[in-house]
C-alpha cells in the first residue's frame, strides 16, 4: 500500500475463492440469465443466443486488460484508481463518478429481480395486491427490493469477513444449482439445435433486417456480463492481490460465459413450446421453463437458488460501490471526503458509505412505484455508464501503449499480456465504444416512446455535466490523499 501512497486501513482477509466469488456474484449467472431471458428471446427469438458468445469475446478483451491492471495496481476502487494512474485527474474522476452513480442505480435494478421469482415460489410473497397487475407487481417489487437492500447494508456495515462468507456460500450454491440446471435442461431437450438459426421472420420489412433485431436482443447479454472488476476493487482486502485478483477476474468471466451460455441454450432447447408468448414476458421467461420442465419440488428448489443468486449479486454490487466511494473519498475527490473515508476502528470497514449507498438505492427504487417505465430506462442507462467508465480506463491504457509508456517491467511473476497487449487493448476499446453506442441508441422498444427514447443521452449528460461542474469548480482544487490515509513514509517525508 505504501507504494501507492496509502496506509493499510482495511481488513486484509479475503482469500482466492472469496475474491473469485466477488467477481462472479456481481456478474451473477442465474440473476442475469433469468432476469433478462424474456427480453432477449421476446425480441430476437431463439437466435438471440448467439449474442452471448459475441458479448463474451468483447468483454473478455476488457477483462484481459483489467487483469493486467489488477496485477499492477491492486487497490480499492479499481476503475477509478486505474484511470488515475493512466490518465489525468479529470479522466479518473469522471471514470469513478460514472461508475459510482451507475453502481448505486444497479443495486436498485438487481433487487427488483426478487419480484420475478419470489411470487412464483409462494403467493404469500406478493404482499401487495395481485402479481398479475403491473402496478401491484411494481409496488411489491419495491418492497421486496427495499428489504434486500437493508440486508446488504447491514452486512456491509458489519464487515468484509461476514460479507465474504455470505457471498462465498451464496456463490457456491449458485454454481452447484447452475450446473444442476444445465444438466436437467439438457436431459429434457425437445427442440433441435436448428431453432438457433430460425429467425421466424423477425425483422422482415425493416431496412436492417434481422441484424437490427439482433442488436436489440443482444442487450440482454450486454446487461449481464460486466462487473468483473469487483475482484480487484477488493484488492486492499485480498491476500496476495497481485496474483489473486487477475486470475479471479478472468475465471469469473470465463465461468459466467460457459455456465450462463449453457443455461440459456438449455432453456431454449428444453422449452415445451417456443411459440408461447409468455416466454417473452416478465411473468414467464426462463423461470416458466424451469417450472414446466422440472415441476413438482425440483423447479421451486431451483427458483430458491435464483433467489440466493440475486441476494449475493446485490451484496457484491453494494460492496463494490462502497469501495469505489471510499477510494474516491480517501483522495478527497468527493464532497465530505473525510467523513466518507472514515474507517470504523473495530469493523475495519467504511460504515458511512455502506449506509449512504443503501439509503440512496432505496430512494431510487421508489421511482419504480410511480413510473416503472422511467425506472427501467434509467437502469438501462446505468449499464451504459459502466461501459463508459470502462472506456475511460481502456482508452488511456491504449494511448500509453501507443506512446511506449506501458512496459512489462515490474510485472515479472504477475499477469501480463506482453506483446498481445496492444491488439487486445485495441479490440477492447473498439468493442466498448460500439457496445456503448448500441446500448444508448434511441430505440422505442428499449426505452419507450417520446422523450424517453433519448433518456440515455439526457441522463448521462446531466450526470456527467453536473459532476464535472462540481469537479472543475471545487473538486480539482482539493484533490490529494487525506492525511489520515497517507502512508507513514510520506508523512515522515512531509514532516
Amino acid at each position: 500500500m505504501a507504494e501507492f501512497g496509502y496506509s493499510q486501513t482495511l481488513d486484509r482477509s479475503i482469500g482466492k475463492f472469496a475474491s473469485f466469488a466477488a467477481g462472479i456474484s456481481y456478474i451473477s449467472i442465474l440473476t442475469g440469465t433469468f432476469q433478462l431471458f424474456y427480453f432477449g428471446f421476446g425480441t430476437g427469438g431463439a437466435p438471440y443466443w448467439w449474442s452471448w458468445p459475441m458479448v463474451f469475446v468483447g468483454q473478455f478483451t476488457i477483462a484481459l486488460s483489467f487483469a493486467e491492471l489488477a496485477g499492477r495496481y491492486p487497490v480499492a476502487g479499481s476503475v477509478y484508481n486505474w484511470s488515475k494512474r493512466l490518465g489525468g485527474p479529470a479522466t479518473s474522476w469522471m471514470a469513478g463518478w460514472m461508475m459510482l452513480t451507475a453502481s448505486v442505480v444497479t443495486i436498485s435494478a438487481v433487487v427488483l429481480a426478487w419480484q420475478l421469482v419470489l411470487p412464483q415460489l409462494w403467493s404469500g410473497f406478493q404482499i401487495i395486491g395481485d402479481a398479475a397487475d403491473a402496478d401491484d407487481a411494481a409496488l411489491n417489487g419495491v418492497l421486496l427490493g427495499a428489504i434486500l437492500i437493508v440486508f446488504t447494508t447491514i452486512v456491509n456495515a458489519i464487515g468484509v469477513k461476514l460479507m465474504a462468507r455470505i457471498n462465498s456460500a451464496g456463490v457456491f450454491i449458485e454454481l452447484v444449482a447452475a450446473v444442476a440446471i444445465v444438466i436437467g435442461l439438457f436431459v429434457n431437450v425437445v427442440n433441435p439445435p436448428s431453432v438457433l438459426f430460425d429467425t421466424q421472420g423477425l425483422g422482415e420489412g425493416s431496412s436492417s433486417g434481422y441484424l437490427g433485431v439482433f442488436l436489440v436482443a443482444a442487450l440482454a447479454s450486454a446487461y449481464v456480463m460486466y462487473g468483473f472488476d469487483t475482484a480487484s476493487s477488493l484488492g486492499e482486502e485480498t491476500v496476495d492481490p497481485r496474483r489473486t485478483a487477475p486470475s479471479a477476474i478472468l475465471r469469473a468471466v470465463v465461468a459466467s460465459f460457459v455456465i450462463g451460455g449453457l443455461i440459456l441454450l438449455g432453456i431454449i432447447l428444453a422449452a415445451p413450446d417456443l411459440g408461447d408468448p409468455n416466454l417473452g414476458e416478465k411473468s414467464g421467461g426462463g423461470q416458466q421453463v424451469l417450472l414446466q420442465v422440472f415441476g413438482g419440488i425440483v423447479g421451486p428448489i431451483f427458483l430458491v437458488a435464483i433467489v440466493i443468486a440475486v441476494l449475493v449479486c446485490a451484496l457484491a454490487v453494494h460492496t463494490a460501490a462502497i469501495r469505489l466511494m471510499f477510494a474516491m473519498a480517501r483522495d478527497n475527490a468527493l464532497p465530505a471526503g473525510s467523513v466518507l473515508a472514515r474507517i470504523d476502528p473495530v469493523r475495519k470497514t467504511p460504515v458511512i458509505p455502506s449506509v449512504l449507498i443503501g439509503v440512496i438505492a432505496i430512494a431510487i427504487l421508489f421511482a419504480n412505484a410511480g413510473v416503472p417505465e422511467v425506472f427501467t430506462a434509467v437502469t438501462s442507462v446505468a449499464i451504459i455508464m459502466i461501459y463508459l467508465a470502462y472506456l475511460l480506463v481502456t482508452i488511456p491504457l491504449l494511448l500509453k501503449r501507443f506512446r511506449g509508456e506501458w512496459p512489462d517491467e515490474g510485472q515479472k511473476g504477475y499477469f501480463t499480456l506482453g506483446k498481445l497487449g496492444l491488439p487486445v487493448n485495441i479490440v477492447a476499446v473498439v468493442w466498448g465504444a460500439a457496445m456503448a453506442l448500441n446500448l444508448a441508441w434511441p430505440r422505442e422498444d428499449v426505452y419507450g416512446a417520446g422523450w424517453l427514447r433519448f433518456i440515455a443521452f439526457i441522463f448521462i449528460g446531466i450526470v456527467a455535466l453536473g459532476g464535472l461542474a462540481w469537479f472543475l469548480l471545487k473538486g480539482r482544487n482539493q484533490l490529494g490523499c487525506l492525511p489520515e490515509h497517507r502512508a507513514a513514509e510520506i508523512e515522515q517525508g512531509m514532516g
